[in-house]
């Protein structure tokens, strides 16, 4: 990448970065009292304003410099907080945010990336399961901070390109005939995404054991 094609990437990052500080600006002022729907539509702006700059970074990143991007993405995932764990035949993914709306794809992009080089690297070192037919459970953890005010339709939301990524490493296959897939929302202390993958007869138990230990999460 040449000197002006850098420039001139980096005078757009510097244009989203000063539209994200007046965003922030006009946050802080936002009455979210008496103007909740402009609170939540400023925030928003900023959140995927934010999540913009982090990929137009990354693509600067790779075009200008020798860095591999599946080096980079694995550090970023470290970053971002995003953990695996198995314990008991279930597979659980942590993802440090709530999932996306669909057709924001540089904001999907800021996630999914990331989740595959960190479900890569953790392959390397051990060993994990391969599902022929298995229960995925999307658990949306929403701040019980600012619960109530942003839970969103399930339908609505990106998770097609989570199984896609999820299938490369533990599935057979995706398909519907194979995979039963179901949501829940739940509050917490934090915004959160947890992924928990397993056997379809372990299901049962684990909403239940699910059940008992949280104070609050939505029925099926």
């Amino acid at each position: 990448m040449d000197r002006t094609s850098i420039s001139r990437r980096i005078g757009s990052i510097k244009g989203d970065i000063s539209k994200l500080s007046n965003t922030l600006c006009a946050i802080e002022q936002t009455d979210i009292e008496n103007y909740p729907d402009n609170y939540t539509m400023l925030t928003t702006d900023a959140a995927l304003r934010s999540e913009l700059i982090a990929c137009r970074m990354r693509h600067l990143l790779y075009g200008s410099t020798t860095t591999r991007k599946e080096t980079y993405l694995a550090s970023a995932g470290v970053v971002q907080g995003i953990r695996i764990k198995e314990s008991d035949g279930v597979l659980e993914i942590t993802l440090p945010c709530l999932i996306p709306k669909r057709k924001q794809r540089q904001s999907t992009e800021f996630l999914i990336d990331p989740l595959y080089f960190t479900l890569s690297q953790y392959s390397d070192s051990n060993r994990l399961p391969k599902f022929r037919q298995c229960v995925v459970c999307f658990s949306h953890v929403y701040s019980e901070e600012f619960f109530t005010r942003r839970v969103r339709d399930y339908d609505n939301l990106e998770l097609k390109q989570l199984l896609d990524v999820l299938s490369t490493f533990i599935m057979e296959d995706d398909t519907g005939l194979l995979v039963d897939a179901y949501n829940t929302t739940e509050i917490g202390e934090a915004d959160c995404t947890r992924i928990s993958v397993m056997e379809k007869e372990r299901f049962a138990m684990w909403i239940t054991e699910r059940e008992n230990s949280l104070k609050t999460i939505s029925d099926f």
